[in-house]
């Protein structure tokens, strides 16, 4: 009977501390997932615009791969649907846009492509303001305002996700490093009337 008593006592302390164990990897791991944040729509004169970023996109192995010379390339997609109150939304404009950063060891700058910002490479010599320019997407352009009827409702779709890497042959046996840094967030929805 004491036997008993004595190995219950040690029973649940040790119960309670393998579940912590188990949730807190979970919890860790829920945090550096890849998130879009602060989504906004917006509009000019002629358009309808969306600003929106990446949270924890950067992960320690994108971050060794980028400083090895592995050029990087984030892709967002952006979707509106027309909503009816049926199952069948309409799609009425798709948009894909790449960034991209490329890090050269030599002249220690990183260079970021956004064809849909600018023509020429964005540069800089900081790693976190290079990082800052891959992930936050601003004056997006989704469709023109005349497309939009007044008073219909819609509903904007966003995700992003990094693209596949394609190693040089002599990397090839190294595969397995890529499969770790691979990202993609949900699909986020925003529902508005115009």
């Amino acid at each position: 009977m004491k036997l008993l008593l004595h190995s219950k006592r040690y029973f649940y302390p040790l119960v309670l501390a393998l579940w912590l164990n188990l949730l807190v990897p979970m919890n860790i791991f829920a945090e550096t997932n890849a998130t879009l944040v602060n989504i906004k729509l917006a509009n000019t004169r002629d358009n309808l615009l969306t600003y929106f970023e990446v949270r924890n996109a950067f992960t320690d192995k994108i971050n060794q791969a980028v400083k090895n010379g592995i050029p990087t390339t984030f892709s967002f997609y952006v979707s509106l649907y027309k909503t009816t109150d049926s199952f069948f939304d309409k799609k009425i404009a798709d948009v894909q846009i790449k960034s991209t950063v490329k890090y050269n060891s030599m002249k220690e700058e990183f260079s970021i492509f956004r064809p849909w910002k600018d023509e020429k490479p964005a540069v800089t010599k900081s790693f976190e303001e290079a990082k800052s320019w891959m992930t936050d997407v601003d004056n997006l352009t989704v469709i023109p305002l005349d497309e939009l009827v007044k008073g219909d409702k819609y509903q904007i779709r966003i995700k992003a996700e990094l693209d596949k890497v394609t190693l040089p042959l002599s990397l090839h046996s190294v595969l397995f490093f890529v499969s770790f840094w691979d990202f993609e967030t949900n699909w986020y929805y925003i529902n508005f009337t115009y």
